[in-house]
């Protein structure tokens, strides 16, 4: 018998969101960057790390911002 997911009715607070933040392998994953650049951009301030107990989170709002502060390729007329 296959697994249905059930998802909650629209309003429901238990629908599913969108994250609010990454673990450090989970922004690494998402971003398609490397675990070194990742803690290497914390480092650097430039992208921003929060605890929560033990565990080290980047917010999603950091890493949209990173992202969008890069700049674009640009490319030639063929």
């Amino acid at each position: 018998m296959a697994l249905q997911q059930m998802q909650a009715p629209q309003g429901d607070p238990r629908a599913p969101t969108e994250k609010l933040c990454f673990t450090l392998m989970e922004a690494c994953f998402s971003t398609g960057l490397g675990r070194s650049t990742i803690y290497q951009l914390v480092k650097d301030k430039k992208l921003r790390a929060i605890k929560a107990g033990n565990r080290t989170l980047i917010p999603a709002d950091s890493l949209r911002s990173y992202l969008a502060s890069l700049p674009s390729l640009e490319t030639e007329a063929a």
